[in-house]
């Protein structure tokens, strides 16, 4: 019998990647008069990637989410805060540095199509990175490496001479996976990698990256609007609401005990075939839009549109607390707990889709 692998086994111990108190703003001038503004995109955001986890990241679109992946990377130079992998600070790493830490962190992007370059042969935009990086020695090695790779995502070897353009979008974002493992990386960044995609495909997708996960041990930062997909995926969920944290626990809490108001009107809007589930029976219908990141209001993000706000709600921002075991809310009317910057979350495994 197989043992089942638990988050609390997969958290037990060192995390492959830390982010402490992460904040990513952009100036921009705006009015009459040229006034320097801020965009508040990220604001003290801290998480933690396990070896072997996934980490989902779900918010609407503007929550910074995507905002946060690309300051992982190194894409976005954070404006305070700290990111560490396997336990080495990369804040603001540049060059060569980076260049050479990308090998370890690769990214699945959310379009397979405009992702690909339609003139390049498959054979060049899958070992384009063991080019870059001086990983095979001649031409034989590397069609012998990206065949290996195609096959790897479930793809053949056989179509290594086409073009982007004669497949589908599944079999583009499976490209776009072997690309990413080119380099053996131990972290992949994903994201939304399924939006674009028909629903059976999704699934099929998600399956691959479960698959290519156990096999290689792979850990990822999920992103994605959809907690649907999320879900079946993760075996940690963060919430983000206007560039700030609201609610980080393993994925069964997020669903069964959802603390936070904006987490429960996210799971009372997906569409379920059983209406009468606990968390969609009181569907949250919320009202206006996410604040402006360049005036972000004062207390909690979300107190121009939660319906339970009280007073204290537009004075103090809320600090992300534990509410129980692994299960960290940032909510006034949530039960209070030790507070803390890194959490770090226990619960069940990850079921694949489809799986009963």
């Amino acid at each position: 019998m197989t043992a089942t692998i638990t988050t609390a086994d997969r958290t037990a111990g060192e995390p492959l990647l830390r982010v402490i108190d992460l904040s990513i703003h952009f100036p921009v001038r705006g009015g009459m008069f040229g006034k320097k503004q801020v965009v508040h995109a990220v604001d003290d955001v801290s998480i933690e990637v396990h070896p072997g986890e996934t980490l989902g990241v779900v918010g609407e679109s503007g929550s910074g989410k995507t905002t946060l992946a690309y300051g992982v990377l190194g894409h976005h130079r954070p404006t305070k805060g700290r990111i560490e992998f396997r336990g080495e600070d990369v804040t603001g790493w540049s060059g060569e540095r980076l260049r050479d830490l990308r090998q370890h962190m690769q990214m699945i992007f959310q379009d397979p199509y405009s992702s690909l370059n339609p003139r390049m042969r498959i054979e060049e935009v899958v070992g384009e990175p063991l080019i870059v990086h001086h990983r095979v020695s001649d031409r034989a090695e590397l069609r012998q490496r990206v065949a290996e790779l195609l096959r790897l995502t479930g793809m053949s070897p056989a179509v290594i001479d086409r073009y982007p353009h004669a497949f589908s979008g599944g079999q583009r974002q499976r490209i776009g996976i072997a690309r990413a493992l080119a380099l053996e990386p131990s972290l992949l960044v994903a994201d939304e990698p399924t939006s674009a995609l028909d629903v059976s495909v999704q699934a099929q997708v998600i399956n691959l990256m479960q698959e290519l996960q156990e096999r290689l041990g792979l850990s990822y930062l999920f992103i994605s609007h959809n907690l649907a997909v999320v879900r079946h995926i993760s075996h940690r969920i963060a919430i983000m609401y206007s560039g700030k944290l609201v609610e980080v626990a393993p994925t069964a809490e997020i669903f069964d005990d959802p603390q936070h108001p904006y987490t429960r009107a996210l799971l009372s809007a997906i569409p379920v075939p059983d209406p009468t589930t606990d968390w969609h029976s009181k569907r949250t219908a919320l009202s206006g839009e996410i604040p402006s990141p360049i005036d972000p209001p004062l207390g909690c993000r979300f107190n121009t549109r939660c319906p339970d706000a009280v007073d204290r709600c537009y004075e103090e921002s809320p600090p992300l607390a534990e509410t129980s075991t692994g299960h960290w809310t940032a909510c006034w009317l949530a039960p209070t707990g030790d507070q803390a910057t890194s959490p770090v979350a226990l619960g069940d495994p990850v079921r694949k889709v489809g799986a009963s």
